[in-house]
Formats: C-alpha cells, structure tokens, sequence
C-alpha cells in the first residue's frame, strides 16, 4: 500500500497522526498541491475529486478521504482503540468527530480558503472551480470562535474529546486548533483554560509530529 500526503495540508496530518497512534509503519508519497499535482490525470485516476489524502491498495483500490484511511486502518489494527471500544463508545465517537470537523474544521477552512489569493476560484476543495465568497471568510472566523467556546465547555467535562480516553476526536481537534493557528491566524482564548490544558497533553505525545 501507499499513502498520499502533503506535509502541509492538515487532512493528510489526521491520517498520519493516527497511523502513527497505531505504531503501525506506511509507505508514504507526498504529492506536491503548490504545483497542482493533485490535478495531473495520473493522480486523478486514483482519487477523481483531486484532493489528499489518499490511500493505494495493493489490489489498486484507492480510498480518500481521512476519515476512511482511519476506519480502514481501525478495522485492521483494533488495538489501541482510536475509534471506541463498544457500540455506545464508538457512537460517542462518531457522533463528537462529526461536531469537530463540521464546527471547528470546517470553518476553519471556509475562513481559510475564501480569503487566501492560493484559493481564488479554489474556495472549496476538488476538482470544480468555485469562486469566493468574503462573507464566508468573516463567518467561518466567527464559527470556529464559537466552535473554541463549545470546545473549551466540553473539556470542563471531560478529559477528552468524545470519550475519557484519547480517540480519534483528539486527532481532529487538535488538527484543527494547528491549522486555524495557521491559516486563521486564530487560537484559543488565554481564558479558555480547558482547551490549554488538553493542548498541552496532546503537544507531548510523540505522534503530534508525524
């Protein structure tokens, strides 16, 4: 198999965080967005919506989409449990991973690209041209503040994300704290204590680097 990522995009970052969680060692290529490599007919013959990351077979199956890479490699290497335990664990975890890519991910990324010049008639991502749009800058800003507030009163609750016990959600949250930081020029309240103290405990954890 092989693993198609970008070092600078943070959907492939999710993937890479897991896999790395699992301890489990993938072959990996990095595809070049800056130069449009993603749109070239060769990589598109892997993953038609031209985006990354992506992940090749060895029978030539080719599965996008971080969220799948994940549950793919959940399913091969249960151990540790990144995605729940049990139905009711695995359901917390869907249901909070959801919340975190909907009102913090993407935000940040209808924030991000409605306004970056790289973006012009990219503001969504694929193979479709779609032009921007600033009021959907402002209101992805706005979103992800809310989307802060939201995460700083559930880590009042509980020590992680979805569940008391690192998951997947984490890879997430933490994913996009990292890119709006970056793209957003956006992060954390100093009040918003919750979410520093989870940010200081994933920021240790060796896998924060792959």
């Amino acid at each position: 198999m092989l693993l198609y990522t970008c070092r600078t995009a943070p959907s492939p970052r999710r993937v890479r965080m897991f896999i790395s969680e699992k301890g489990i060692d993938v072959p990996m290529q990095e595809v070049d967005l800056r130069s449009g490599e993603h749109f070239s007919a060769d990589y598109r013959r892997r993953n038609p919506h031209a985006t990354v990351p992506v992940l090749d077979l060895d029978d030539g199956t080719c599965i996008s989409e971080s969220d799948a890479i994940c549950t793919y490699f959940e399913a091969l290497y249960p151990d540790p449990p990144l995605m729940g335990s049990d139905p009711k664990s695995r359901a917390r975890v869907r249901m909070w991973d959801r919340r975190v890519e909907f009102d913090g991910y993407q935000a940040v990324a209808e924030g991000f690209r409605n306004r970056a010049p790289a973006f012009r008639d990219r503001a969504v991502p694929g193979r479709h041209k779609v032009p921007q749009i600033e009021a959907l800058a402002e209101r992805g800003a706005q979103r992800y503040r809310d989307f802060l507030e939201d995460l700083d009163g559930r880590l009042g609750q509980s020590e992680y994300v979805a569940l008391d016990t690192f998951s997947v959600t984490d890879i997430t949250a933490f994913v996009t704290i990292e890119f709006a930081r970056r793209a957003l020029k956006i992060g954390p309240e100093p009040d918003q204590e919750n979410i520093a103290r989870w940010h200081a405990a994933l920021s240790r954890r060796p896998t924060v680097e792959a």
